[in-house]
């Protein structure tokens, strides 16, 4: 009878302890946050629990808007127009794969529209996108995103219609007259946003006395969209 009484306690204690535990996993794995930000067609801000943290799209690559060391790149703000329709103002649902964060400390993710449609797919059927960063064992998608690119591929749309753009390393500098931005438009997205040690948000002006030397963060094509942003001028 003790016997009996005993199993029937580690039964239910069990039990109780994975009800307890299903609910945390399925956070870990999916979850809705409001979106604080976008920073370009792969990339962009939530609010996680009163914290921002920047996410970074699985298995894709978009063309550069404000990437400190490269200009503009074709179809790079269509891209990032793309994803503030459809996430600025609205919440994300955020899907995991095994590897929670890259290097720099970004959440890698699956996103989801609060219609269900997944932003990297979409992306790549549009054309705004590459097939990129393969590495296992974050992998969940990447035979379905392969096929999308290739009918993407075969109907030349978005990246595909320039010749020789797409590389197995990125986006060429080849830019076209019709898709390609003008030289005014990359000069316009030279405003370099950094965080200093204290944790504030300072923007620098080309023609700033600290320009030369500070190491940008983020680029922004005007101060209004940096101060946006959350970030303040620079007092020099």
């Amino acid at each position: 009878m003790k016997y009996f009484k005993w199993m029937t306690f580690v039964v239910i204690l069990a039990f109780t302890l994975s009800a307890c535990a299903l609910p945390e996993t399925e956070m870990a794995e999916k979850g809705i946050y409001p979106v604080t930000r976008v920073v370009d067609g792969d990339t962009f801000k939530v609010d996680f629990d009163g914290e921002e943290e920047t996410i970074r799209l699985l298995l894709i690559d978009t063309p550069e808007t404000v990437h400190p060391n490269k200009p503009v790149q074709p179809f790079g703000k269509e891209a990032s127009h793309f994803m503030k329709e459809r996430l600025e103002g609205q919440k994300v649902e955020l899907e995991l794969d095994v590897s929670e964060r890259d290097k720099y400390g970004r959440i890698l993710a699956y996103a989801y529209d609060m219609d269900g449609n997944m932003l990297n797919e979409m992306l790549l059927h549009k054309g705004l996108a590459r097939v990129a960063y393969i590495f296992p064992p974050n992998t969940k998608y990447v035979d379905r995103f392969q096929a999308i690119q290739k009918e993407a591929q075969k109907q030349g749309v978005g990246i595909w219609s320039l010749e020789n753009y797409v590389t197995e390393d990125g986006f060429s500098n080849t830019e076209s007259e019709t898709d390609g931005p003008s030289t005014n438009e990359k000069a316009a997205c030279d405003i370099k946003g950094n965080i200093n040690s204290s944790g504030d948000k300072i923007y620098h002006m080309p023609d700033g006395a600290y320009y030369a030397v500070t190491k940008a963060e983020e680029m922004f094509c005007s101060e209004e969209e940096a101060e946006k942003a959350g970030f303040r001028p620079s007092s020099r």
